[in-house]
């Protein structure tokens, strides 16, 4: 980075800026920020964004500083190559993100309507407790605990004080009844 400031008044900025100048890089930016988000706006479209990147392609002309060649072009070259390269990573990244959420999208499966599921929910569930009203008490007792309550036959047995076998049997004869009363086809 051996450039006069005879050629490149900003060389010599960006050379003390690489040695750590905290006043060089202020001074550097003040004379380069302008011009610097005017490319990066072009470029990612969105001003919130573009401040964004443009602070970020400082960030990185203070550390790549060090590597700065005289030789290669000016400083304001250089910058705006890099300002440039910032913003079209943005523009690459934000693109990614989207394309990687469509294809997430596209990858689950269709969903119907919240409310026409409601509403066939609440039709079975209404055909289901008028089928249920017409079991005997014991029967509905004994489908309730198990299907409803989660129990199994076993516990059922239990809390109803009845044995495990007439359990399955009332539960059995239940699930034959509801099965006729809602059409269920075997």
């Amino acid at each position: 980075m051996e450039a006069s400031a005879d050629s490149d008044p900003l060389a010599s900025l960006l050379q003390r800026a690489g040695r750590g100048d905290e006043s060089a890089f202020s001074d550097l930016y003040d004379s380069l920020a302008p011009m610097l988000h005017g490319i990066v706006l072009k470029v990612v479209r969105d001003p919130a964004q573009s401040e964004e990147v443009t602070q970020e392609a400082f960030v990185e002309l203070w550390r790549l500083a060090p590597r700065y060649e005289a030789s290669r072009g000016s400083v304001r070259s250089w910058a705006a190559t890099l300002a440039h390269r910032c913003a079209i990573d943005r523009v690459r990244s934000e693109q990614a993100g989207r394309d990687r959420t469509e294809r997430e999208a596209q990858k689950r499966p269709i969903q119907s309507s919240d409310v026409a599921e409601q509403v066939v929910a609440n039709i079975d569930g209404t055909r289901v407790r008028k089928a249920l009203e017409r079991l005997t008490d014991i029967q509905r007792q004994a489908v309730e605990l198990a299907y409803f309550g989660g129990h199994t036959y076993r516990e059922v047995a239990v809390l109803l004080d009845v044995a495990e076998g007439t359990i399955k049997t009332r539960i059995r004869d239940a699930m034959i009844r509801l099965r006729d009363e809602l059409g269920v086809a075997t």
